[in-house]
């Protein structure tokens, strides 16, 4: 599974789409990315705090007896604790976290180096109702109350998460370039091809300088993008584009814009 790193300092994974690695695992500085592709194979995953697990398409099971059924497009939220979860059809099953204690140690990729800018994710965000069992969403009913039809946004806890779904290209009239002052982004491509658009500010140093990196990614590709690179991902090609946008903690402006899908169910941010 490997990953390279970019001269602007953002890191490039690609997920082994057929699913014969085994366990693929993907860090950023506040967050694990889980890829599974194997079918009808048990896994086990493990976390101090809620997790997020997303299925693209087909069929997978959560819980012990497999009584919990994702069909479909969906995406669960799932408790702090332990959670068996099996893909049966179609892919890939995603798990997001913040803490995967049993992946202490498991070979992984993705950008493990620490940089100071990034906020840390502080204290979880409080339920106003516990949960003991996975809450689970198909991803047609998730709102999109930006107005923007491509974009639906959902939280955890620790976590949020950017939903982008629409077919054929991006208008490339209307992109988004953007900087983060303290938040690492990643940018999974799951269906569809992308241009990820990558650019590095100006400062007093001429030899620090860098070109502007258009980079291709196809399905499976993970991009960890460091702060103050400004950024802006485009769909291309005629086929059905699905793509996360990660963050760890939970996007505290979203919240407060009211984009949350699931935003009623913590307490505010203090």
């Amino acid at each position: 599974m490997p990953t390279e790193t970019l001269a602007s300092g953002a890191t490039f994974t690609s997920f082994d789409l057929a699913g014969g690695s085994g366990r693929q695992i993907a860090r950023a500085q506040n967050f694990i990315v889980e890829w599974i592709s194997q079918r009808d194979r048990l896994y086990s995953a493990r976390s101090d705090n809620e997790m997020i697990v997303l299925l693209a398409a087909g069929i997978a099971r959560l819980g012990d007896d497999g009584e919990i059924v994702l069909a479909g497009a969906s995406v669960a939220i799932l408790p702090a604790g332990v959670v068996e979860l099996m893909l049966v059809e179609g892919g890939p099953l995603l798990v997001l976290a913040t803490g995967r204690s049993d992946l202490d140690g498991a070979a992984d990729a993705g950008n493990t180096r620490f940089d100071p800018r990034i906020a840390p994710i502080g204290v979880p965000l409080a339920r106003r109702q516990p949960i003991e069992h996975p809450v689970v969403t198909a991803l047609d009913d998730l709102p999109n109350p930006s107005g923007n039809p491509r974009i639906r946004f959902l939280q955890s806890e620790t976590m949020s998460i950017n939903i982008v779904r629409y077919d054929g290209p991006r208008d490339a009239t209307s992109l988004s370039p953007h900087a983060h002052d303290d938040i690492q982004q990643g940018t999974l491509a799951i269906a569809g091809h992308y241009v990820h658009h990558l650019r590095t500010p100006w400062g007093r140093d001429v030899a620090e300088w860098r070109e502007d990196q258009h980079i291709d990614a196809g399905p499976g590709t993970l991009l960890l993008i460091p702060p103050e690179i400004v950024h802006t991902t485009q769909g291309v090609g005629a086929h059905p584009h699905l793509m996360l946008d990660i963050f760890a903690p939970a996007r505290r402006d979203f919240i407060a814009k009211g984009w949350m899908a699931n935003a009623d169910d913590y307490l505010a941010p203090a």
